[in-house]
This record gives C-alpha cells, sequence and structure tokens, in this order.
C-alpha cells in the first residue's frame, strides 16, 4: 500500500515539487469519495479547501438563475478542483459537482495557507501552480462565452 505521501508526491499537480514541500501537504490532507451529481464546492461559500482529482469526473460550473449550469470545464484524473483557498476574500468561484463517483484528496487550505505564512519559498511554489489554475480557468470561461456569444450582433 502507498503513502499518502507518495500518492500526493506522485499526483500530476505536485510533479517534481520537493519531497519536503511534499511532506508538509500530507499535514493538511485526506482522502475523500463524492457520488454523482453531489457538489465539492459551491459557489459563493468559504473557500477552504481544494481538490486533487484521482478518479472520476467533475464539473466546474456557474449557476445561471432560471437555466441549466454553464459547464466551464471539465476535469478529470490529475487534475484540481478549486483555487479561490489561496487568493482572498477566500470565497468558491464556482461549483464544481461530480458527473461520476469520484475519489480524491481534499487539501485544507487554512492549513496550507498556515503553512506557506511559515515558510515563503513554499507558499511561492503553491502560489505559482495555483496561478497556472486559475488562468486556465479564466481561458475556459472565456471560451465557453464565445462560443455561446460568439455569434451576438
Amino acid at each position: 500500500m502507498q503513502t499518502l505521501e507518495r500518492l500526493l508526491g506522485g499526483h500530476k499537480f505536485f510533479q517534481n515539487l520537493r519531497p519536503d514541500y511534499v511532506a508538509l501537504l500530507v499535514g493538511c490532507a485526506t482522502n475523500v469519495r463524492f457520488t454523482e451529481r453531489s457538489f465539492l464546492l459551491r459557489e459563493g461559500e468559504s473557500a477552504d479547501r481544494f481538490f486533487l482529482i484521482r478518479e472520476g469526473m467533475v464539473a466546474v460550473e456557474i449557476a445561471v438563475p432560471g437555466r441549466d449550469p454553464i459547464v466551464v470545464q471539465t476535469l478529470t484524473e490529475g487534475e484540481v478542483a478549486g483555487f479561490s483557498w489561496l487568493f482572498g476574500p477566500h470565497a468558491n468561484e464556482f461549483d464544481v459537482r461530480a458527473l461520476t463517483p469520484v475519489r480524491a484528496f481534499q487539501l485544507d487550505g487554512t492549513c496550507l495557507r498556515n503553512k506557506c505564512d511559515q515558510d515563503p519559498r513554499f507558499g511561492y511554489e503553491l502560489m505559482q501552480r495555483f496561478a497556472q489554475i486559475a488562468v486556465q480557468r479564466l481561458q475556459a470561461t472565456r471560451l465557453r462565452l464565445l462560443n455561446m456569444y460568439g455569434d451576438a450582433p
């Protein structure tokens, strides 16, 4: 059986992360499971965690009153759901809903922010990785909106 440290260090998102930084992550991580259609994160709620998807598929969505949600991105194994835990005001920007049964690592954002404060180099490493996720979400949202409204006059 693999240890949590080895599993986290082997996750695509934390590829090439220093072993001592992986050890810091372990203290903030737990294994979690979600059933199909359950929410991992809800827009507007406190952003106090994020997920490393191990198995399954989730939708990153924008709720639209009176309409079905707009799916911005679909995430699968090796991807990350949630980045708002790192950026103030620490409120989730999107809903994240399981499309299939999901297994993931849940990482406690408050725990990690404290570790980032104690070790600014660790914090900078995480900031670089999560900034890429934020940019990817922004691009995915932009492309989705272009698909929806690109033909509008």
